[in-house]
């Protein structure tokens, strides 16, 4: 009949079902807490990652028309061995803490391309210096170490090198400095009106 409560062995179970003990409701808690988290971050990986795809930072930042037509240009962007350093590989760090530090620090670059500070070329290149001396001094503070990812003095062949390249990085070497101190325009043009910036003379 409906509504009759099991009989025999089934019914403890139907107690339990129907009124589980604190020891149960806090084991349901924490398979589902434990479950939300892996989906929570699981998700939120999967956004971090398409955030540092250049299809991603050339389409929300102010880059397509300017920064990203001169890296395209550049050693970075095509080379003989076929290696591609993209947006994230020079301007994101790879270790958590960083990274989100660097992402939140990014957001002023979208807002900025939102609220039409740097909407438009002309716009983008009256702010360039700053924009640059921020990602250069950034830079400068972690010792270029998205550089460093890739490049190091230990790795150099430095009997293969130019003369020129092969005495400055010994300078370097000598003077503890840090790859931006001497590659600021490695895959973007310097501002306008900087000193050492070829373009000037044009």
């Amino acid at each position: 009949m409906s509504g009759e409560k099991p009989a025999g062995a089934l019914s403890g179970l139907w107690q339990m079902l129907k009124r589980p003990s604190a020891k149960y409701s806090m084991l349901s808690i924490l398979a589902v807490s434990f479950i939300g988290g892996i989906i929570f971050w699981g998700g939120f990986n999967t956004v971090m990652d398409a955030t540092n795809k250049m299809e991603f930072c050339i389409g929300c930042h102010e880059m397509h028309d300017n920064v990203y037509l001169e890296y395209k240009k550049t050693i970075h962007y095509s080379n003989r061995t076929g290696v591609r350093a993209v947006c994230s590989d020079c301007h994101v760090p790879k270790d958590w803490t960083h990274k989100m530090i660097r992402k939140i620090q990014a957001s002023r670059e979208v807002w900025g391309k939102i609220t039409g500070t740097i909407s438009t070329p002309e716009k983008f290149e009256a702010k360039r210096l700053v924009l640059a001396e921020r990602e250069w001094a950034r830079m400068k503070a972690n010792d270029s170490l998205e550089c460093r990812n890739c490049h190091t003095f230990e790795g150099m062949a430095f009997d293969v090198q130019k003369d020129r390249s092969k005495k400055q990085h010994e300078i370097g070497i000598k003077e503890n400095k840090t790859c931006i101190d001497c590659h600021q325009g490695i895959a973007h043009q310097k501002p306008k009106g900087m000193q050492g910036n070829p373009d000037d003379d044009v």
